[in-house]
């Protein structure tokens, strides 16, 4: 039985990865996650062909950009076992990752961006939305089905 599409946000600063990035790149992994709730969101949480909404943080103003599709399955992340990467864990090995990550592909950006600010105001209508809780600071995390239909349609 195939699992049922679920929905995801990604935040990226686009300094360092935009959604213009992922548009001239095609798919990219989304490598770098060091947060244990959002890396088991990727691990055991996603599946090739669930949504995802590309939002762009740190920068103004943050919001909603694009929506992409999970590319591929979980798999250990390489930056861990990287010495010259910023994300180098030096307790992971090969034998016992500690950080897995999936390729995402570029779907379509949006025709505007969908701020942080205009999300907020819309917090009846997205209950219990993550994004907009207070003290969220995840990178990755779970959309409703009908959150996702109801940010899209604010596009």
């Amino acid at each position: 039985m195939t699992p049922r599409r679920r929905y995801w946000l990604m935040k990226s600063e686009p300094d360092a990865f935009s959604i213009d990035d992922l548009a001239r790149v095609g798919t990219e992994p989304w490598t770098g996650v060091r947060n244990y709730q959002a890396r088991n969101f990727m691990r055991n949480g996603m599946h090739v062909g669930d949504g995802v909404l590309f939002y762009h943080s740190n920068c103004t103003p943050p919001g909603i950009v694009g929506t992409a599709t999970v590319a591929t399955a979980a798999y250990p992340d390489p930056t861990q076992f990287d010495r010259k990467s910023h994300y180098f864990d030096p307790k992971a090995t090969q034998e016992e990752p500690r950080w897995f990550n999936v390729d995402v592909r570029f779907e379509r950006k949006l025709s505007r961006i969908i701020p942080l600010e205009e999300i907020r105001s819309h917090a009846d209508e997205l209950e219990e939305f993550e994004l907009i809780r207070r003290g969220s600071r995840l990178s990755v995390l779970p959309v409703s089905a009908a959150q996702w239909k109801y940010l899209l349609s604010l596009e």
